[in-house]
């Protein structure tokens, strides 16, 4: 497990904003010079503490107006393992959490239309992964937020 000074924080939290933001500025922030600032990025990286440099793109802007959150009984004859790597390898599922309570996983997708949702579910359903369901629609999102630094 990689332990992450403070310095550590505000560098992943500066990322975490604008993955874009150049050394310079990055070691401005934080009080190192570009080459140290470098380094503990290159070491983030090896320790998995920094998964990946990403876009954050805007989902209606690539035609992905619905968003819908699905809870997921898993019938367990057909294997959560595949259940899950179902979920990381499909296009729509933007998030995956396994939970507590009554229910196996809390799926995110996004889709284009309503149809899309319904595409989805029948794809659970034939490849035998459900025992039960639930789905809500998101019909606005006020707030939206991916990884900060912040502790709480």
């Amino acid at each position: 497990m990689t332990v992450m000074d403070t310095t550590d924080r505000k560098i992943t939290g500066l990322l975490a904003e604008d993955a874009r933001r150049s050394l310079a500025d990055i070691g401005e922030r934080v009080g190192l010079s570009p080459s140290a600032v470098n380094d503990r990025m290159r070491r983030l990286v090896a320790e998995g503490a920094i998964k990946r440099f990403t876009v954050d793109a805007d989902p209606t802007a690539l035609g992905l107006s619905v968003t819908a959150f699905l809870l997921v009984a898993l019938d367990y004859e057909t294997g959560e393992e595949a259940f899950t790597a179902f979920a990381d390898g499909h296009p729509a599922v933007a998030e995956c959490h396994h939970v507590t309570g009554e229910w196996s996983y809390l799926v995110k997708i996004r889709v284009r239309d309503l149809a899309g949702v319904e595409a989805f579910l029948s794809e659970l359903k034939a490849r035998r992964f459900l025992a039960r369901s639930q789905t809500m629609i998101a019909l606005s999102t006020p707030t939206e937020r991916a990884f900060t630094s912040a502790e709480n």
